[in-house]
């Protein structure tokens, strides 16, 4: 007659990402992104190792779409210049590698990515938390013209 118990418990989690998402700043959002990657890789990890090969694969292709259709895609190559080139390898290089540990069940893989997307998420909240630079006036006396 009602939903089990977990439905309810799910459908609950996904309204209150939804209301985080509609409340994020363009910041906190890149760094949900990173976490749900993060969570992701962490879950293919656990199911790799308990031999859960369907459930497996379904979380490390979540990873793959939050890199590539998430983090991948917010880049801004123009204005980003050589950082956003460079993570935009990066990012392509954590899809092949979580397409390798996918295909050939390789632990290690999963651990390779999770770091290097661990560090980018710290570096990423780093720049979050330091408060920008103050604008200073030019304070030099303005010379009338004659």
């Amino acid at each position: 007659m009602f939903g089990s118990m977990k439905s309810g418990a799910n459908a609950y989690a996904k309204v209150g990402i939804e209301t985080g998402v509609m409340a994020a700043s363009p910041h906190k959002l890149i760094v949900m992104l990173y976490d749900g990657a993060l969570t992701a890789i962490r879950n293919a990890q656990a199911h790799m190792k308990s031999g859960n090969i369907p459930e497996k694969g379904s979380q490390i292709s979540k990873a793959i779409q939050i890199i590539e259709n998430g983090l991948r895609a917010s880049l801004d190559r123009e204005v980003g210049g050589q950082i956003a080139q460079g993570l935009d390898s990066l990012y392509e290089y954590m899809g092949h590698r979580l397409l390798m540990a996918n295909l050939n069940n390789q632990p290690e893989l999963l651990d390779e990515v999770h770091r290097l997307l661990s560090e980018l998420r710290d570096a990423w909240n780093q720049i979050g938390n330091t408060p920008p630079a103050p604008v200073v006036a030019n304070t030099a006396p303005v010379l009338a013209s004659a």
